[in-house]
């Protein structure tokens, strides 16, 4: 991968660390870290030896939200084709779909206040561990701002509309402890244990086989946005086409065998 100037991209066995790396701007994001971490994404994506990204942030933030500066300054000055706040809201649209489309296990580890355009990237994530003193909130609302990457589209469907308006009208924000219960967040840990819990997590996940993973991951998307009755229908068109592959095989027999199965991801 390129230098990159406001993240870094670390190996870690089989697991990529992304680091947003702008700590004196909350790491905010700006044009140059969503145009960053579309290629981090991508590299990702691309790599088979990558089975499972975590994103979190440097400094006392994960991230707090779009860089309000510099590019809405000029906001609203031309034609919505020439607007360079609209192009910079579709640079951090697209780049948090495609976060959310990636098919390998996402993590967001928060180790700090996560706002605004930083909860929407956080939630793009497939799991949420926190450390115990990140806070977490909207903030769209503090600013007139009206979410567009998931603030009113997927905050709801994690932890139901009526929390999700509360995070949305009242702009606070609230410890990860509280947000816990309510499935926001999947894990709460000591801050100084963050990283190395996240670490032994990504490892065991990246154990498993990645098509199995893969396959999961999509099901799981995809259902929920049918009945149950044609997501289990799908569920089982999923395994007729699962129990041919080589790491289903791979799999029984290592658990006949008595053995660390092998997978390959295929």
């Amino acid at each position: 991968m390129q230098a990159t100037t406001a993240l870094r991209f670390e190996r870690r066995g089989a697991t990529a660390w992304i680091t947003l790396d702008r700590p004196e701007a909350m790491n905010a994001l700006s044009e140059t870290m969503c145009s960053e971490l579309l290629a981090a994404i991508a590299q990702v994506e691309h790599e088979p030896d990558i089975r499972v990204l975590v994103l979190t942030g440097a400094g006392r933030a994960f991230c707090a939200g779009a860089d309000l500066k510099g590019v809405f300054e000029n906001a609203g000055a031309g034609p919505a084709a020439d607007d360079p706040m609209s192009a910079f809201l579709d640079l951090i649209a697209g780049m948090i779909e495609r976060l959310r489309g990636l098919p390998k296990p996402t993590i967001a580890a928060l180790n700090g206040l996560t706002m605004a355009g930083g909860l929407e990237l956080a939630m793009a994530c497939d799991l949420i561990v926190a450390a115990d003193s990140a806070r977490i909130g909207d903030a769209h609302a503090n600013f007139g701002v009206f979410p567009g990457a998931g603030g009113t589209a997927v905050l709801p469907r994690r932890i139901g509309p009526t929390a999700a308006k509360y995070l949305l009208f009242a702009g606070d924000t609230q410890s990860a402890a509280e947000l816990l219960p309510l499935g926001l967040v999947n894990r709460v840990v000591p801050d100084a244990e963050l990283v190395a819990e996240v670490d032994k997590l990504a490892t065991r996940i990246a154990s498993k086989s990645p098509l199995v993973l893969r396959r999961m991951k999509q099901a799981v998307t995809d259902g929920l946005e049918q009945p149950q009755a044609a997501a289990l229908r799908l569920e089982r068109l999923v395994l007729d086409a699962h129990r041919h592959s080589h790491d289903m095989r791979e799999g029984l027999a290592a658990f006949v065998g008595k053995r660390k199965p092998e997978f390959k991801g295929y």
